[in-house]
């Protein structure tokens, strides 16, 4: 049997081609292993019939078909689903972080994940789009259920590099004007930032009635302080340096992550958001299979 793209190591997985590629082999297995999907939606406005397929509901079969041909036809409508979908995505400089060589950046982790996810998304007919943001808001797709979306989509997260620092407020603030109906708007980010700046905006969407996901990217070597006696850590974004010995704060710097972690979960569950932690060694259809059965929840 074929080892399932979804369930390797990602660096792995990034070695076998470009995000398109991978996204997509992702997505095959991810889906393969999936019973039911929980994206699963309706509209009311019909534009034309396709061939009926397992699985379909049966309360979309146009029985006026099956009686003048003889053939199963499922109606479809110009959005099956109600949602709209807006990724969120940090492409700060922050993000080009990894702490290992045959580990992925938190950016490439990170739109791959997008990429899958904008997969899933589109393959259930939900009009997804894109934000991605440093400084300022650097590239946008608006929401769209059309069949060339996903080479939009791929496109832009394909040619999009880290650079500059983080303003995730603005960003957030421009899903607004892009998301006039109530939607799903999925955060992606390291979120080293302002986090009363953040949240504030998150809280507003939420206020807006939009459901808001956050997934919280990590790379491995961030959760701990390890290396020589004395090294020299710097910020990718300011330059700024400070020189320390692991050994002395190592359990002050473990328990100061571990509280900002908590503090994000606590606040995002407060406000009726949803918090992922992700860490970049994690296989993609780990954190798949978690959005969507939280996305489900969420209903």
């Amino acid at each position: 049997m074929a080892e399932r793209l979804d369930l390797l190591d990602p660096f792995e997985v990034a070695q076998l081609g470009g995000i398109e590629l991978t996204a997509e082999g992702v997505v095959e297995g991810f889906l393969a292993g999936l019973h039911r999907s929980p994206f699963r939606g309706f509209s009311v406005e019909f534009t034309e019939h396709r061939p009926y397929q397992p699985g379909d509901e049966l309360r979309y079969l146009d029985w006026r078909v099956l009686a003048r041909a003889d053939r199963l036809a499922v109606k479809q409508f110009e959005a099956e689903t109600n949602l709209r979908a807006m990724l969120v995505l940090d492409a700060s400089r922050s993000m080009a972080w990894s702490g290992a060589p045959r580990r992925l950046s938190k950016h490439e982790y990170a739109r791959r994940l997008a990429a899958a996810l904008a997969i899933v998304l589109l393959r259930q007919r939900d009009a997804t789009g894109l934000i991605a943001f440093d400084e300022s808001v650097r590239a946008v797709v608006p929401a769209r259920a059309r069949s060339l979306q996903r080479w939009a989509l791929l496109k832009a997260l394909a040619e999009l590099e880290p650079s500059g620092g983080t303003a995730a407020e603005g960003a957030l603030q421009r899903v607004t004007d892009l998301l006039r109906r109530r939607g799903l708007v999925i955060f992606i980010s390291d979120l080293l930032f302002d986090q009363d700046l953040a949240l504030r905006a998150l809280l507003f969407l939420r206020h807006r009635g939009h459901q808001v996901l956050v997934f919280h990217v990590t790379d491995p070597a961030e959760l701990e302080l390890e290396g020589p006696p004395e090294v020299r850590y710097e910020d990718p974004e300011t330059g700024r340096g400070i020189v320390v010995r692991p050994r002395e704060f190592r359990g002050a710097y473990r328990d100061a992550v571990q509280r900002a972690i908590a503090g994000w979960r606590l606040a995002c569950r407060r406000a009726g958001m949803t918090y992922l932690h992700v860490r970049t060694d994690t296989p993609f259809g780990h954190v798949l299979r978690q959005a969507t059965e939280r996305r489900a929840r969420l209903g």
